[in-house]
């Protein structure tokens, strides 16, 4: 998007800075991405889903969503996500796209830019269409330029961070696994107690609540989906114990299993 003229940006009217609700949650969409969504997190904590694999995010946070991609979020109700997207296209040929993913160490140019961006959108200002597409592009080049100029430390760090991605991906897809700290560490090719420390810190959750969280949402799938009944998916899950099972998941949802089946 270097090379872009301003003039290619093409301004869609999905455009906001909003502050979720407790409740929120970005449900994943069966149609992939239309067109590329600039997510900017202000604050709170929680988990990008981008093509099955997971992202924390708090804030400068910032996820670059091109057209195919396939997206969720959901966050913690109490550090609720503030975020900006902006939806826009380009037209013609499109070279050196940004990042899916980084996060902003020096946030404040940015965070202006994008308000900025905001504020001019939501207006009748003289010149408003030109100024935006000319912030839409200076955003890309601030997108660009960090991905470009990052210091050899920041490419270890996304190494690991990518490594802890795939085991959370991995929990995720084998929830009924009895997942032991020490065997995703050796995974990873991590002692357990640094695994455990990068694994809160990149995906915002403890190793052992992640599992759990993800046994749960597993458990709504399979009573509300597939027809299996509360004893079938509490054994599916490799609980041992069916009231255990139900205390956890109605601690999790609120809900008790046979409520949501």
């Amino acid at each position: 998007m270097l090379q872009a003229s301003p003039s290619s940006f093409v301004i869609l009217p999905a455009v906001a800075k909003i502050v979720c609700e407790p409740g929120w949650k970005w449900q994943k969409r069966e149609k992939p991405m239309q067109n590329y969504d600039l997510f900017y997190v202000w604050s709170g904590e929680g988990t990008v889903i981008l093509n099955d694999e997971p992202f924390s995010a708090q804030k400068g946070s910032c996820f670059l969503f091109r057209p195919g991609d396939h997206t969720s979020a959901t966050h913690n109700p109490q550090k609720p996500f503030v975020l900006t997207y902006i939806h826009f296209d380009v037209e013609g040929l499109v070279e050196e796209v940004p990042d899916p993913y980084r996060k902003l160490r020096e946030t404040v140019d940015f965070e202006h830019m994008l308000a900025r961006y905001v504020r001019l959108f939501l207006s009748n200002s003289y010149g408003r269409e030109e100024e935006i597409k000319l912030i839409l592009k200076q955003l890309m080049i601030h997108l660009l330029r960090v991905d470009k100029e990052e210091p050899e430390e920041r490419k270890v760090s996304n190494q690991l961070a990518q490594a802890i991605q795939e085991i959370a991906n991995y929990v995720r897809q084998h929830p009924g696994i009895n997942h032991r700290v020490e065997d995703l560490a050796a995974r990873a090719g991590l002692s357990p107690r640094y695994f455990s420390i990068k694994f809160k810190e990149l995906v915002g959750y403890s190793v052992q609540s992640y599992i759990i969280k993800m046994r749960i949402e597993r458990a709504e799938h399979l009573l509300v989906h597939a027809g299996m009944n509360v004893t079938e998916v509490a054994d599916a899950l490799g609980y041992r114990d069916i009231f255990f099972f139900s205390r956890q998941f109605k601690q999790y949802t609120g809900k008790s299993p046979s409520e949501i089946r």
